[in-house]
């Protein structure tokens, strides 16, 4: 330096710096170093800086008055430097030569100032609204312009006066404009040019918000006071970042996630080749040809080491490693930093000691604490904001990759993974990643904190530290087991849950025969029974978790306990308590992100062999083979479920039947079609586009108009012909909004023709060249079958000239049509015309000849006269279960449009949820609890005082008091603390593992003894949110919040019982500290957060709703190539709820830099107290004070966190309960109104001036029906679609209340017993067959009362006998989820077995046998002859033959009774019932 300043400019004196009171830095430093500084930073930022800038191009800002004076003031700044190298230049012409120091600095100064305003503009015309590279800048010159600033002025005020006023005027001016940009720096420049900003409603601030604003979330302010002021609603919510939202961030993934696809299948070829070109071994090649079957290829594979698998993995690191990395470069520089603090305590505690030390020395020390600990806070919360934000954007981008591969799945690998499961991939394993990347960085960062905090207390302690480490090693492989331990147990859970919510989600589905059959006690059980082994395995979680946290407290006792012989003063013994309290975080911190690791590992491979599952070929149906022209599609193909070599040409714009037998491939043979089978050889071919109409049509939760449309734009009179078309007008007419009706979940609100008619009339809007259309007549009455044949399929309907293949069992239908395939066991038996056929004399005519009454005539006369009763008939639609839902009457009077669905409500408010589960863990163990945790703490205050009186021994006598004591008792507080908190962590973990189990059995509990007509008006979805996310949130998050609060709080109490104990002057600045925390916490950021997480919460269900939709809807979305809209669906879905997730993980930041902001105030006032009082203060307490100060503002931050973790939380037990409190249907069992066991014995059934409405403000269904009927009488019920034929059978069951009147069986009055009791003895073939998964044997006999002969017996009788018996597991068949694996027919079967098992009096048909073909149908009927034969039987019919022979013929007409006798009277009345026997071409 002496070259630079000269010799009589020394660069440091101590006595003017250090040993003084009034401290001044040397004019050579102050020149060189504290002028440099903010250049050098400048250069070094300034490339980087460039090179980002060019690559992030906003577009460019227009000059702004702002943006003319920086620049003009960087140019003034530049003039002034200058004038101070040009006056050198001028004294040395005068002669006088000054130091070098005096030509390099304001050379160099100047020219930064010109790098600084060329930067000004550079960033203007990259968009830059506010630059934090150059506030850091300003900010940095200011700072070092202060001691010159302060220097001037005392020589100025001192005898010798100023010299040098040329440099005393520049300097003054430089320091003025450098204020005034750092001020300037503080405000925005106006938003780029064309930026998002300007489009979008309601942008979010972050994006215009300055430096200052993002470094310590200021944006954020403007939503807390809002949500201060009133509850935050959606509208309030800011638009999603772009760089957010799936549109950028799922392509981003899957690009990556193909590319790893790529390498792995091109590696998979290399492998695979080479075994094939093996010459295979004799023996082996005993299959035709000598091939080896694609089994054996496998086994071979396996043999080999396994081909390698695409990891999801790698890609996860590509798409959105980089981003995350500049996290974990702020995690780097905050780890650093937090080693300063406790060399700051160890100078302060030394200054202390020293009593004639300068006091700005303490000040000094103070204020740098201050300063530390709040960049500190500053570059945490950058860190988590960027953690945060990767893990929302995993999250997104996971979803929406399981989302596009759940369309293109292939069945077979459907039927591997349930629903359930894949919506818990969505829902469970995205959130695991999610929480884990806020962990993440903790895997390197630990193990250098360990390091670092090591090193700082070898340095401290010597030698001794290594007993310490010694035990920390030897406690590894303790812990790894535990970790090993913990996974194995996650696993087992994730299975138990997984069927847990499968068998919830069928329960949910087929509640509706659960209650018919009274069967909830044994499904009841069997989720509890599953629920049990879950909360197991959770115990043992928990116990092993309280095991690892004793590990770390001997880690401490060790530590301390060793250290004998150095004499312990303040100094050592308090910075090496603050080293480890530094290093207890990360030792804490450590098993739990090793736990989060693992159940992210857990979650990665499941969602890893998701994405891996084969995918359909999309494209192996639009194969353009070129055929001649009227030949439109050309099949010869082998499918691997049921239809084998199979050779079919359907000439363009034929219509071609369908028929056979119940599961003789009919359906298969259109899946085959539009290419959902899985394809062994052959190929199809399919000119055009297709239109599809499924078996069990497919609603989506929309108004009807868009479930027609279906993505189609509104084209008003071909929408209305094809309504015309369908026979749906009438309908319309009846529904509360016409065709702007909401439709509920899976068309809960429509009948079950009306659905059928939906989706035949979506297919006719959707103009198609080829219709499948698969058995569409079924579920419509005979005479709307007679229509739409007529009106859309037949040869004069709409669809004429386009090439139709129907599925039917409609005979009557068959003369029209143009070819017919009959099939038989898979495989087509016979084709061609009706009259080529009859001809054949084959199975076919053998077939026609036992159904069709003499030959079918159509009369002309008569279709007027039907068309006329067919829309009387239609005035009235009864909907399945219910029509509208009666929300509040408002005012205005616009044609109301009911919500069906009610939106899901998020309540407001304070959460009284605390005393709620408080009183779930039992209120006495709750207070235990708390108990053991001030225990707890107060050891540990014991212990740290006991320290500090120790280290004031040493100072006494500089001997070695009595050691063993004071060794003795400090060891034993450190001991009772370690098993206090293992004691309190298992009390917690019993308290609420029994919490979680009462939560869920009345949760259970209550959605057992719901009615019907809640599940008729919540989407299942919600209810599956509750027993999934909710419940688990309850299991696993709500525990560990709940124990890390606890800690937190405590700790955080005894801090401030410490330093107010050893500073009592602390007391004062408690009181205003405590008032900001509370005005922060509680008002603003607790109404907020708690708001926000609601909204998420609510926003979350419907990504579930849609996708468990689009899962069972999959094949028409892809048959109408609506693949991709519903892609955009789920992503608009998801990013709605990221919107609310995005302000909430905000709102953490924002509160957890203003919390610090008051435990850095805490650490700077302990400080400043020491200093103040430091005459009569010893060193021992100051350590104590100091030391307990550094703590805090972690335990706030923490604390926080854990406080609106845990509002958020206990959110999950508030909807459990709200749902567990539900209004309950009449009682089971009513123990004094019990029936006889053998009641009813004859079956009499009287109805006596019965109403009935679906719910409470809805107009009648049945209106005052008076009628009795005999034991053992056959009625047969029918009328037009929703006349309530249905409604009529409900009543029997009580699923409908009686609103007027009674039914009355054998003289009981079934309003007054209770429901099992009723149920029990009634038995209904229901009109859609419900399976659930499980063996056969279950379905049918859930509660095992019956032997295997008479499960048999029933068997044979439903003609399943041969079915089952060719099944190699036979009665232990597994149906898979819904009965996917039989076929509709089939489970109407299973369905007629479960009704002969009970053989109870009275039976009811309802439409049982509509999917069944008329041969099995007759053998059905002629079974319910023979063994109900004494049995009082209702049938509601579609088909009129099977109810010719009954006793009487009842007939509904707008829920009156229209006409009720025997059917030779009624026809001989030519009245409705003689109608619709015309129609049905029953009569003449």
């Amino acid at each position: 330096m002496e070259h630079l300043c000269g010799s009589e400019l020394p660069f440091w004196v101590a006595n003017e710096t250090l040993h003084t009171d009034s401290p001044d830095l040397p004019v050579c430093f102050q020149l060189s170093v504290l002028s440099w500084l903010p250049c050098v930073y400048l250069w070094l930022a300034c490339l980087p800086y460039l090179f980002y800038l060019q690559r992030n191009n906003k577009g460019y800002i227009m000059m702004s008055m702002l943006n003319r004076v920086k620049t003009v003031f960087g140019l003034v700044l530049w003039i002034v430097c200058w004038a101070d190298l040009f006056g050198t230049f001028h004294e040395l012409q005068q002669g006088k030569t000054q130091a070098p120091i005096y030509f390099v600095t304001p050379l160099v100064v100047g020219m930064t100032m010109l790098l600084a305003t060329f930067l000004i503009q550079f960033e203007r015309l990259k968009g830059v609204q506010s630059s934090g590279v150059l506030f850091i800048f300003w900010f940095l010159s200011v700072l070092c312009a202060i001691v010159p600033f302060r220097s001037k002025i005392i020589l100025a005020k001192s005898e010798i006066g100023i010299t040098d006023k040329l440099r005393f005027t520049t300097f003054y001016f430089y320091f003025a404009l450098i204020g005034a940009e750092l001020i300037l720096c503080c405000f925005n420049e106006k938003p780029p040019l064309f930026s998002d900003v300007d489009t979008d409603p309601n942008p979010c601030p972050q994006t215009t918000a300055g430096f200052l604003s993002t470094v310590t979330f200021w944006w954020f302010t403007r939503m807390a006071i809002k949500g201060y002021k009133n509850p935050l609603e959606a509208k309030d919510l800011w638009s999603l970042n772009k760089r957010d939202s799936s549109e950028q961030v799922v392509p981003k993934l899957l690009r990556e996630w193909e590319v790893e696809q790529a390498k792995a299948h091109s590696a998979e070829d290399q492998s695979t080749q080479a075994l094939y070109s093996k010459p295979l071994p004799a023996g082996e090649g005993n299959h035709v040809g000598g091939e080896s079957s694609p089994e054996e290829v496998e086994v071979l594979l396996s043999k080999k080491k396994g081909p390698k698998k695409a990891s999801f993995l790698r890609s996860l690191i590509k798409a959105f490693g980089p981003y995350f990395l500049i996290g974990s470069g702020f995690k780097l520089l905050q780890d650093l930093i937090t080693f300063v603090n406790p060399q700051l305590l160890s100078l302060l505690i030394l200054f202390t000691k020293q009593k004639e030390a300068p006091t700005w020395w303490g000040y000094a020390l103070a204020f740098l604490m201050f300063f530390t600990a709040f960049l500190q806070t500053l570059i945490l919360h950058q860190h988590f904001q960027y953690c945060f934000v990767t893990g929302m954007r995993l999250r997104t981008a996971i979803i929406g990759a399981i989302y596009r591969k759940s369309l293109v799945i292939t069945n077979a690998a459907k039927r591997t993974s349930t629903v359930g499961e894949i919506v818990n991939l969505m829902s469970v394993d995205a959130q695991r990643f999610m929480d884990l990347t806020t962990f993440l960085n903790m895997l390197w960062s630990a193990p250098l904190q360990i390091m670092l905090a090591l090193y700082f207390l070898w340095q401290n302690l010597g030698p001794s530290v290594l007993a310490g480490v010694a035990v920390m090693i030897l406690l590894i492989p303790f812990n790894a087991a535990i970790a090993m331990k913990t996974r194995a147990y996650q696993v087992e859970q994730m299975q138990y849950k997984d069927a847990r919510i499968k068998l919830m989600n069928e329960i949910l589905n087929g509640i509706k025969v659960l209650k018919l059959y009274a069967w909830e006690n044994s499904f009841k059980n069997k989720v509890l029974e599953i629920r049990q082994k879950e909360l197991n395995v959770l115990r043992k979680t928990a116990y092993l978790g309280a095991l690892s946290t004793m590990v770390a407290l001997t880690t401490f006792a060790v530590y301390v306990t060793v250290d004998k012989n150095n004499i312990l003063d303040a100094e050592k013994a308090f910075v090496s308590l603050s080293l480890f309290n530094i290093l207890r975080f990360p030792l804490n911190m450590l098993p739990q992100v090793i736990s989060s690791i693992v159940q992210a590992s857990v979650s990665l491979k499941r969602i890893q062999d998701f994405l891996s599952h084969d995918e359909l070929d999309l494209e192996l149906r639009h194969a353009q083979v070129q055929l001649p022209r009227k030949e439109c599609n050309l099949l010869t193909c082998v499918f691997v479920l049921c239809v084998c070599s199979i050779n079919l040409m359907v000439p363009q714009g034929s219509l071609l039947a369908v028929v056979g037998h119940v599961g003789c491939g009919k359906s298969s043979l259109i899946s085959a079609l539009l290419g959902e089978m899985e394809k062994q050889e052959g190929d199809i071919s399919i000119r055009g586009s297709v239109a599809y109409v499924p078996q069990q049509a497919w609603i989506q939760n929309a108004i009807l108009r868009d479930n027609i449309l279906f993505g189609k734009a509104y084209n008003e009179p071909k929408y209305r012909s094809c309504l015309e078309a369908c026979a749906l007008t009438p309908d319309l007419e009846v529904l509360p909004g016409g065709d702007m009706t909401e439709i509920g979940e899976k068309g809960i609100n429509l009948s079950g023709g009306q659905r059928q008619r939906v989706s035949l009339a979506r297919a006719l809007y959707n103009e198609a060249d080829v219709y499948l259309l698969d058995d569409p007549l079924s579920a419509v009455d005979a005479h709307v079958a007679k229509h739409i044949f007529d009106q859309v399929i037949g040869p004069e309907g709409v669809l004429k000239g386009k090439t139709r293949i129907l599925v039917t069992h409609g005979i009557s239908f068959l003369p029209q049509v143009d070819n017919i395939v009959v099939m038989v066991e898979g495989r087509v038996s016979e084709m061609g015309s009706y009259q080529e056929l009859l001809k054949q004399n084959g199975a076919f005519a053998e077939f026609l000849r036992n159904y069709s009454l003499e030959d079918i005539i159509e009369e002309d006369g008569a279709t007027g006269k039907t068309l006329f009763y067919y829309y009387q008939g239609h005035s009235r639609v009864s909907l399945s279960g219910l029509s509208h839902c009666w929300l509040s009457h408002s005012k205005k009077k616009l044609p109301k449009v009911e919500k069906l669905i009610l939106a899901e409500t998020a309540e407001t408010g304070r959460a009284k949820v605390f005393w709620e589960y408080a009183k779930a863990v039992g209120p006495l163990l709750s207070l235990f609890i708390a108990f053991l945790y001030g225990c707890q703490n107060a050891a540990a205050i014991g212990a740290n005082i006991w320290l500090s009186q120790w280290t004031n021994d040493a100072v006494g006598n500089g001997t070695k008091v009595d050691v063993s004591t004071r060794v003795g008792v400090y060891a034993a507080l450190g001991l009772a603390q370690g098993i206090l908190v293992m004691g309190s962590s298992f009390t917690l973990a019993i308290g609420n593992i029994g919490a979680a189990r009462k939560l869920h059995c009345a949760l259970l509990d209550n959605k057992f003894h719901t009615p019907q007509s809640f599940f008729d008006t919540t989407p299942i979805g919600r209810v599956i949110n509750r027993f999934s996310k909710d419940i688990y949130v309850i299991d696993e998050a709500l525990p560990s919040t709940v124990l890390m609060f606890l800690g937190t709080f405590f700790s955080s109490l005894s801090t401030m019982i410490v330093i107010v104990s050893s500073t009592p002057i602390f007391a004062v600045v408690i009181a205003p500290l405590a008032f900001i925390y509370v005005f922060v916490q509680v008002l603003f950021y607790v109404a907020t957060s708690r708001q926000l997480k609601r909204l998420e919460s609510v926003s979350r269900s419907p990504i579930y709703s849609h996708f468990s939709e689009t899962l069972t809807g999959s094949s028409v979305i892809r048959a109408y190539g609506r693949h991709n809209a519903f892609v955009l669906l789920n992503d608009m879905k998801v990013d709605e709820n990221q919107k609310s997730y995005y302000p909430g993980i905000v709102s953490n930041r924002w509160l957890g830099v203003r919390i610090e902001f008051i435990g850095n105030c805490i650490v700077l006032f302990a400080a400043l107290f020491a200093v103040i009082g430091k005459a009569h203060l010893n060193p021992g307490l100051v350590g104590l004070s100091v030391s307990y100060a550094l703590l805090v503002t972690m335990s706030l931050n923490w604390m926080v966190r854990m406080t609106s973790d845990l509002e958020s939380n206990i959110v999950a037990v508030e909807r459990v309960k709200e749902y567990s409190e539900t209004k309950t249907e009449a009682p089971w069992e009513v123990e004094e109104k019990k029936p006889s066991p053998d009641w009813p014995s004859h079956g009499n059934v009287e109805f006596s001036d019965y109403s009935v409405r679906y719910r409470e403000g809805l107009e009648l269904v049945l209106k005052n029906l008076t009628l009795s009927v005999k034991g053992g009488e056959k009625i047969g019920i029918v009328g037009r679609t929703g006349a309530g034929k249905s409604s009529m059978t409900l009543c029997l069951f009580r699923l409908l209340e009686a609103a007027g009147g009674e039914i009355t069986i054998d003289g009981v009055n079934i309003s007054e017993i209770g429901l099992h009791d009723l149920r029990s003895k009634l038995t209904i073939i229901p009109q859609e067959p419900v399976l659930f998964s499980g063996s056969l044997r279950m379905n049918l006999d859930p509660f095992e009362k019956y032997s295997d002969g008479e499960v048999w017996k029933a068997l044979e009788l439903s003609h399943l006998n041969k079915f089952v018996s060719n099944q190699p597991a036979k009665l232990e068949l597994e149906c898979s989820e819904g009965g996917e694996n039989l076929s509709v027919g089939q489970r109407q079967l299973v369905c007629l077995a479960r009704a002969l098992l009970r053989k109870t009096r009275i039976l009811i048909l309802d439409e049982a046998t509509a999917a069944i073909d008329l041969e099995t149908d007759d053998l059905i009927q002629s079974t319910i002859r023979t063994q109900f034969e004494d049995c009082t039987v209702f049938t509601i019919a579609h088909r009129l033959n099977t109810i010719m022979d009954y006793t009487r013929v009842l007939v509904l007409d707008k829920g009156k009774i229209a006409e009720f006798d025997t059917p030779t009277n009624l026809l001989s009345k030519k009245g409705i019932f003689y109608g619709m026997a015309k129609d049905a071409g029953l009569t003449q």
